[in-house]
């Protein structure tokens, strides 16, 4: 199999469907691509009914080109990452795992334009956090929620208003950012740095305003982010956790018991924004995000250095914190809900607090008089207990 045939399948399987996010090549199944959250089969010439293992393989070595890091990386971890360009067509994020012995590929789409807060309709938190000087600002939420698009687009916001020199530690690089107002320099792991410590350790001498860390995947990575955050650098950086609630609880679990009051007290002083992302079904097709956002504050830092109690709990001071640009999931997605861009099921299904929502809900189905409840009619029993 050589490049010419790898892209001329890709370039079939991009243009077999609309709105093409990742391409899964898995043996025991056809060549897929997901749309809108789906798997759909695509027909390629000559006929593929079924991957095996062997065709998995061999096109999982042709993407690697060789590359020893990765030859080695996936056969000691199982699975490796690398980045895949389709000319000027399009570029990827490849993972390539081991699954029973045999292997499968995973390529998702990247955008070859960085879209805007305003083209992605972002909360207004995120120009405020555009303004940021220092500290620490983490974007969280499950793989393929949308993460480096947000970070993307703040990112971009940078570029447009301050002239100060940014480096990313990427991995791979998703979106390649222009000189604007910003200087950009965006370093890969593996063709740049061996390691996210290593290199943000390095980008410390380089004289940066504003990190771009790709993931805070370690102990090491945490504290050398937030020596940076402490000396006067803006840090970004993500997290797989699903709420602010846990991200700060998985940051504290990475240390420590000995540890955990100093890590508390830098964590307070550090972070600026905690922001999580969901990706919810949209009416009509599609996929819409959903945030939780929290911003540092009085409240916000009393629970991260004492922990949360009663009355004192994220969920609770998110609720609260409207004015400092704070918001829940939930009155994210019964926000969502009342716009028509979601139904009552899918608001319900996504909730963090399920019986919270639903009352946010039946508030705007009474406001529009519509049925709350299943039960057609009331009346007394006049005739109960009569003798």
């Amino acid at each position: 199999m050589y490049k010419q045939e790898i892209d001329h399948i890709l370039e079939r399987m991009l243009e077999s469907n609309k709105n093409v996010s990742d391409l899964n090549l898995t043996p025991g199944k056809p060549f897929q691509v997901e749309t809108a959250g789906e798997l759909v089969p695509v027909e390629i010439e000559p006929g593929f009914k079924v991957l095996t293992p062997f065709q998995t393989e061999v096109f999982a070595l042709h993407l690697i080109n060789q590359d020893r890091r990765l030859t080695e990386i996936l056969l000691k971890e199982g699975s490796c990452d690398l980045s895949y360009a389709l000319g000027d067509r399009a570029r990827f994020r490849v993972n390539i795992f081991s699954r029973s012995g045999n292997y499968a590929i995973v390529l998702r789409k990247l955008d070859t334009t960085i879209p805007t807060i305003n083209e992605l309709d972002l909360p207004r938190s995120f120009h405020k956090m555009s303004l940021e000087k220092n500290g620490i600002i983490f974007v969280t939420g499950a793989t393929g929620s949308g993460k480096s698009t947000s970070l993307a687009a703040l990112l971009d916001e940078i570029n447009e208003t301050k002239s100060v020199h940014v480096i990313t530690l990427e991995d791979p690089i998703e979106y390649q950012h222009s000189q604007k107002q910003a200087t950009f320099n965006q370093r890969e792991l593996g063709s740049d740095f061996d390691s996210f410590a290593s290199g943000l350790r390095a980008a410390l001498r380089q004289a940066p305003k504003v990190i771009l860390v790709g993931e805070m995947r370690d102990r090491e990575t945490v504290e050398i982010g937030l020596s940076a955050a402490e000396t006067g650098h803006l840090v970004l950086s993500t997290l797989h956790t699903v709420d602010a609630g846990q991200t700060i609880n998985r940051i504290i679990g990475m240390f420590s018991t000995e540890e955990e009051r100093q890590i508390r007290i830098r964590l307070a002083d550090t972070i600026r924004w905690v922001v999580s992302q969901r990706l919810l079904p949209r009416t009509g097709g599609g996929r819409v995000a959903a945030f939780e956002i929290m911003s540092v504050s009085l409240r916000v830092k009393d629970s991260i250095l004492n922990g949360e109690s009663e009355g004192k709990t994220f969920y609770e001071i998110m609720k609260a914190g409207k004015a400092f640009g704070m918001t829940t999931f939930d009155e994210f997605i019964i926000s969502l809900y009342e716009q028509g861009k979601i139904t009552e099921e899918v608001a319900l299904a996504y909730s963090s607090r399920r019986s919270s929502v639903g009352r946010g809900l039946d508030f705007i189905k009474s406001s529009r008089g519509e049925a709350t409840t299943e039960i057609k009619s009331l009346e007394i029993d006049h005739g109960y207990e009569r003798t």
